[in-house]
């Protein structure tokens, strides 16, 4: 599932390289380790170290804004700096919502319903501006900008839905898992068959491997009283960490993801 160029927007003379992947099978394979591992590697850091969920959430927040530094001052796509930032914007978009949790009370419903409607906003006023959602177009510190905060959203959003369908509507981890799943399946085949637009089955899938890699985590980490599989926030997090820097590795090395130099007259 791929986003295409937008044509109506003419960028600058010069050659230019996108600050995004190419959207390929590792694009998604690596996303959905991210999220799981934003899952599972809060969880880790405020109830296993037992650091609480204030202080995980500055010091992850902190190294989100080292992150973001090193990921813009970056001139093309880069992947160890950029999945790093995905990592942590997922661990610090869970935190999020677990902070408006169970420090402020928020319900769920509600968190879903205003992160939601930030997410749709910030999309309205990245259109507004750039008349493209594509993130074959991020190529300005501008676009990077409202590409950063649709990805945090979309983490908040999933982490926020993912919660409130597992536990408080009570579906279960695995169930959720497979709905969320079965929501990517049928947005894939919108795409392939019936040639949806690029740039929304994107965004669709993309906000949707959010909850899904949450409902993962949870059901590997959680224990069985709480209908998972009891793997722990440890070796739950590790596994696909070590997965996740196996496929950057592999990434970095053949650059089967780097999108191809475009020369600009």
């Amino acid at each position: 599932m791929t986003s295409s160029l937008a044509t109506d927007v003419a960028p600058p003379t010069h050659s230019l390289w996108s600050k995004v992947p190419e959207v390929t099978l590792f694009f998604w394979i690596v996303k959905i380790f991210c999220t799981t591992i934003g899952e599972t590697a809060a969880d880790f850091l405020n109830m296993t170290l037992h650091i609480g969920l204030t202080r995980t959430s500055l010091i992850m927040g902190t190294l989100l804004i080292v992150a973001l530094v090193l990921q813009f001052r970056t001139r093309r796509y880069v992947p160890a700096v950029y999945w790093l930032t995905v990592m942590l914007i997922s661990v610090v978009g869970t935190l999020i919502t677990d902070n408006l949790t169970d420090h402020f009370g928020v319900s769920l419903w509600t968190s879903t319903t205003v992160f939601g409607v930030a997410l749709i906003a910030t999309f309205l006023l990245w259109y507004r501006s750039e008349r493209t959602l594509s993130i074959h177009s991020i190529f300005t510190p501008r676009r990077e900008g409202f590409y950063w905060l649709a990805v945090l959203f979309t983490f908040a959003l999933g982490t926020a839905t993912g919660d409130l369908m597992a536990e408080q509507l009570q579906l279960g981890y695995l169930p959720s898992a497979l709905i969320f799943g079965g929501l990517i399946a049928l947005v894939a085949l919108a795409q392939v068959i019936f040639r949806g637009n690029g740039i929304l089955t994107f965004w669709l899938a993309y906000i949707l491997t959010r909850p899904l890699g949450a409902s993962i985590g949870d059901y590997l980490s959680q224990g069985h009283r709480a209908g998972g599989l009891g793997l722990g926030t440890t070796n739950t997090s590790l596994i696909f960490l070590v997965g996740s820097v196996a496929i950057v590795a592999y990434l970095t090395a053949t650059h089967r993801d780097q999108i191809a130099l475009r020369e600009v007259a």
